[in-house]
């Protein structure tokens, strides 16, 4: 009977560890930008490693994110729809899978009391990411459609979270920033005010995408992380305390703070990824590889047809 035992104790470890050692390994890269967190979440509350994936999540800049794409460092990596329009440019072949959020007033642009108006921003100093960023792109935007360009400005080169404490310390005239940074200035009007949101421009969308190479090689995977994700959002809205606290604590906020920043951005669903897909992402996708070609981002406009596999999230 001993063996026995130890015979159906040895098939059950076995059944237990067979998941485990099945599961795809994938690393993703990310900021601590408020709209990436359901990924956090899904790794955290452990719906990635149920959908048969082990994922590791790295904090790489924008700026440098898709260089760990391009080493092989990382697989699969979040950022706005219009970086990877300058990534393909350069280069970094990459294919969006899923769009994650919407900006709805989460990014946004810092200026001082006396500034009334974007066109005011002329020949003044704005702190903002380096180019083939959101920031600097969220820029270059909200000058464009003022009448000005990048070059109207004096660009100092800042990541959000710098960009923003600076500006509350009194550096610079303007700071492009965003959530949960944005909100450090929103609690500081006496450092200035916040002038523009993607409210009053919507043009700041993400989505996660990953290396050709590992989306051929990995398609179940990939399927399984576009379910993860849907997954996590569901989460948030069936147990928003919870995954509230879960998400604030890795970018060290309460629950109740990451909340508020929350609010000025919407996490997009099954059914809202299929609609953004069926012609929102490439109307914006043309005219921000337009922007991105026109302020010298990019030297020439990649393939667009070729910017996203949809195909994931049905």
């Amino acid at each position: 009977m001993k063996l026995i035992g130890v015979s159906v104790a040895a098939a059950l470890a076995a059944l237990v560890a067979t998941p485990a050692a099945a599961q795809t390994k994938v690393t993703i890269a990310i900021s601590g930008w408020t709209g990436f967190a359901p990924l956090t979440l899904a790794k955290e509350a452990g719906i990635f490693a149920k959908n048969g994936l082990d994922v590791t999540i790295k904090k790489v800049p924008q700026a440098s994110r898709h260089l760990a794409i391009a080493s092989g460092d990382v697989q699969c990596a979040a950022t706005t729809v219009e970086t990877w329009v300058v990534w393909n440019a350069n280069g970094v072949a990459t294919t969006q899978l899923f769009q994650l959020d919407k900006s709805y007033g989460a990014d946004g642009m810092a200026v001082r009391g006396n500034i009334a108006s974007i066109k005011d921003l002329k020949g003044k100093s704005v702190a903002a990411s380096a180019p083939g960023t959101a920031p600097y792109f969220t820029l270059a935007w909200f000058l464009k459609k003022n009448g000005l360009s990048v070059k109207d400005v004096s660009v100092v080169n800042m990541e959000p979270g710098p960009a923003a404490q600076a500006f509350i310390a009194g550096q610079n005239d303007a700071a492009m920033t965003y959530e949960p940074y944005l909100s450090a200035v929103r609690e500081k009007p006496e450092a200035g005010k916040i002038i523009a949101t993607t409210l009053d421009y919507p043009m700041i969308m993400d989505t996660f995408g990953c290396a050709p190479k590992f989306i051929a090689e990995n398609k179940d995977a990939v399927k399984a992380l576009a379910k993860s994700y849907f997954e996590a959002v569901a989460m948030v809205k069936a147990d928003q305390a919870k995954s509230y606290e879960i998400m604030g604590a890795d970018v060290k906020q309460s629950g109740e703070a990451f909340g508020k920043s929350a609010q000025y951005l919407r996490w997009q669903d099954q059914e809202q990824n299929k609609k953004f897909f069926s012609g929102e992402h490439a109307a914006f996708s043309k005219e921000a590889a337009d922007l991105l070609l026109e302020i010298g981002v990019i030297k020439q406009i990649p393939d667009l047809s070729k910017l996203a596999d949809p195909s994931f999230i049905q």
